[in-house]
């Protein structure tokens, strides 16, 4: 497989004084493309407001940073208004509308990742605006709108033309939003930082699965993930998704390095990560990160509802450990004695390992 697996930042595609939106293209990231998914970043600024829009991809969302609300709407349903903060995850299906504002002093940051398999383009997310300068109904005809809505036409132009901003705009300080309804969170909003451990290894790291048993709405938009915590110079055994999902994976926090081996043993990923780099391991392909002195989290969508299952090449339970000691020796062409050293190395079942001492 040809294709460039480096690690991208978004770039941003529009935004004014309330925020903005950011996007990975397809054009610098290949991989998107080649797997029918899709990234993007929204950031919105005190009183910021994301006018309502729906997408023709399911996704993920995962707030970043910052506390906010967002108004969401299943098809045939009524609005759900959901008071979210930094860790939150929330399944966004086909036919879903929301809506994003922010109205504390901090920015809002809340990233999109998700499948673009029945999406117009490969590899990207398009929103239908319900208002502003491109929304929906600028399309339509007054005649149209008028008979639709059972308005006149005063009122057909005020309602189509009043709002000149596209996507983000900036409310005034006063203007009342919705308050959101703690009930409104169950089911919808899954906090990965505030969650009980799935798997916690002392100085090494900590992980917690994002699945349709914490999720249910993940089962409606294809899609699973987690969020994973590596200590400081700690080690990510190498490893490779044995249930075909691509993985997107989003530094949220700190730096490390990263290597992918795919196809004839070649490595075709040796990089640098920081904080906001996306990169995709494609499928069966092998990957391993290393972590600064300082840490890094990074969080990971797969292309499937369920958790996330992987075929580790290091410790008590890889794949080597499982195989008979004469298929070692002849697969590696070695002597019984180095065969026993390298089985008696690793013994515990980590799948993260601290630094060397």
């Amino acid at each position: 497989m040809e294709v460039d697996l480096s690690p991208k930042l978004a770039k941003k595609a529009y935004g004014d004084n309330g925020g903005s939106y950011h996007a990975w293209s397809p054009s610098e990231l290949p991989m998107l493309r080649e797997g029918n998914i899709g990234a993007a970043k929204l950031a919105l600024e005190k009183n910021g407001f994301a006018l309502p829009r729906y997408s023709d991809s399911s996704k993920v969302a995962y707030v970043l940073q910052g506390n906010g609300v967002a108004g969401i709407m299943l098809p045939e349903s009524e609005e759900k208004v959901l008071a979210i903060k930094k860790g939150d995850a929330i399944a966004l299906p086909f036919g879903a509308v929301t809506w994003w504002y922010n109205k504390e002093d901090t920015e809002l940051v809340v990233l999109f990742l998700g499948d673009t398999s029945k999406a117009h383009r490969a590899g990207e997310f398009t929103d239908f605006f319900l208002t502003g300068s491109n929304g929906i109904f600028t399309g339509f005809s007054t005649e149209v709108v008028s008979r639709a809505c059972d308005l006149d036409e005063n009122a057909v132009k005020a309602f189509v033309g009043n709002q000149s901003s596209n996507g983000i705009v900036k409310l005034d300080e006063n203007f009342e939003m919705p308050e959101p309804k703690k009930e409104h969170r169950f089911g919808m909003a899954f906090n990965c930082e505030e969650a009980p451990l799935d798997v916690d290894i002392k100085k090494g790291g900590r992980v917690v699965l994002l699945n349709t048993t914490v999720l249910p709405m993940l089962g409606e938009a294809g899609l699973g993930g987690d969020l994973v915590r590596l200590d400081g110079s700690a080690m990510c055994s190498p490893g490779y998704s044995c249930d075909s999902a691509l993985q997107m994976t989003y530094i949220v926090r700190g730096s490390g390095h990263v290597q992918v081996v795919g196809v004839d043993g070649r490595r075709v990923l040796e990089s640098t990560l920081k904080a906001g780099n996306l990169f995709i391991v494609p499928r069966f392909f092998v990957v391993s990160m290393i972590a600064s002195p300082e840490g890094m989290d990074w969080f990971t969508v797969i292309t499937s509802p369920k958790s996330p299952t992987f075929t580790q090449l290091a410790g008590r339970t890889s794949v080597w450990k499982a195989l008979s000691p004469s298929v070692l020796q002849a697969s590696f062409d070695v002597d019984a004695d180095t065969e026993k050293l390298f089985r008696s190395k690793r013994t515990s079942d980590a799948i993260f390992f601290p630094p060397p001492n």
